[in-house]
């Protein structure tokens, strides 16, 4: 079993993250520039694992974050309670004309050759005016939460919201929570607030409170400045390149008791190779790798944190572990949209070996 203090008591939530829930846009196959007709999905890197963990896994989640009174709010509001998240809001007024607002996320699916582009309108968000003093944490940590989990996406968007971030960790650690934290390296959101010197500076203080580490490579390189090989002249699915990189990140932060990067070789926009790697007190884990064909690969990396702590908190053996995230990233880049639409029966038959022959 591996060695995180994780409580096994009576408690109010499971799982709990703070982040901003985002409206996504989505045209399909369809550049936005000839789009005529989107699809909306509700998501956030940080609400997508609570998601998944209540609506696949069956954990009590929640989510701290902002939210806005108008349409765009009541919209996300109905998919948050659809997918069974204990919300905790900070309200904003809406001004009917300028804001504040919730981001809008503009993301085709590309195909083939053409790889999907992602771009966002985050002017006047809501969630980013949260800072620190904005929510009770001591009632909530109080009520018992077993997980707390935060991300990099979240820390990007203003100098108040990785301060939030902070003190949450602090109240999480101090009421016995195990902290996570998906360094999810998104250079655009960096760009308008100190570039990626600003991030690495952000994520090393962050990273000084938690105890899982989740991301990349390209997420350990550029948000945490490891060294590490050159992942760019390797197998992007070497995972002795990634154990060399996690050594790394073991001895800048040694409170950091694991470590689990996805494996990723993009072919095509529909089609990748896909594994998985954990690191946990000096025990490794590896997936097997399998062929995905991509529907929507957005929310691939919070779908491998979802299975990885649920896991975790159900005291899985590492190996499951590392099995029951690979499994659940790879299931949820063949639904649309940005959360599960998986069932755990799904989860542990492919985490086992299981085919994608038809059931009769």
């Amino acid at each position: 079993m591996p060695e995180l203090n994780i409580r096994h008591d009576n408690c109010a939530l499971d799982f709990l993250s703070l982040g901003s829930l985002v409206h996504r846009l989505d045209p399909g196959r369809i550049p936005f520039r000839k789009a005529r007709s989107v699809k909306i999905h509700v998501s956030g890197g940080e609400y997508n694992v609570a998601a998944n963990l209540a609506d696949c896994f069956g954990l009590k989640t929640g989510i701290a974050t902002a939210m806005v009174d108008y349409g765009i709010g009541e919209l996300v509001q109905n998919r948050v309670k659809e997918m069974g998240v204990k919300p905790f809001y900070k309200w904003f007024e809406h001004d009917g004309a300028r804001g504040p607002n919730i981001a809008t996320v503009y993301s085709d699916l590309g195909y083939g050759v053409r790889p999907p582009v992602v771009f966002y309108n985050r002017a006047n968000e809501a969630g980013a005016m949260l800072k620190p003093g904005d929510f009770d944490w001591e009632a909530i940590f109080g009520e018992g939460v077993r997980w707390f989990h935060s991300g990099g996406i979240y820390a990007a968007l203003s100098t108040t919201t990785s301060e939030l971030i902070i003190e949450a960790m602090q109240a999480a650690k101090k009421h016995g929570a195990v902290t996570s934290f998906d360094l999810n390296y998104r250079g655009k959101l960096w760009e308008s607030i100190g570039g990626l010197e600003a991030a690495q500076r952000t994520f090393k203080r962050i990273v000084e409170n938690v105890d899982v580490l989740i991301g990349n490579e390209e997420d350990l390189q550029m948000g945490l400045g490891v060294k590490g090989p050159d992942v760019e002249k390797k197998s992007k699915l070497d995972t002795a390149v990634f154990f060399e990189m996690i050594s790394e990140v073991n001895r800048d932060f040694p409170g950091v008791k694991m470590v689990a990067t996805t494996l990723r070789e993009v072919e095509s926009a529909n089609r990748h190779q896909w594994g998985a790697v954990i690191w946990c007190n000096g025990r490794r884990a590896i997936s097997p790798t399998c062929e995905l064909g991509v529907i929507d690969r957005i929310g691939g990396g919070d779908g491998f944190a979802s299975g990885l702590i649920y896991g975790m908190l159900a005291g899985r053996e590492l190996d499951d572990v590392v099995r029951l995230g690979w499994a659940h990233g790879a299931l949820l880049t063949t639904f649309p949209g940005d959360v599960t639409m998986a069932k755990l029966s799904e989860v542990e038959a492919f985490a086992k070996g299981g085919s994608a022959r038809v059931q009769r």
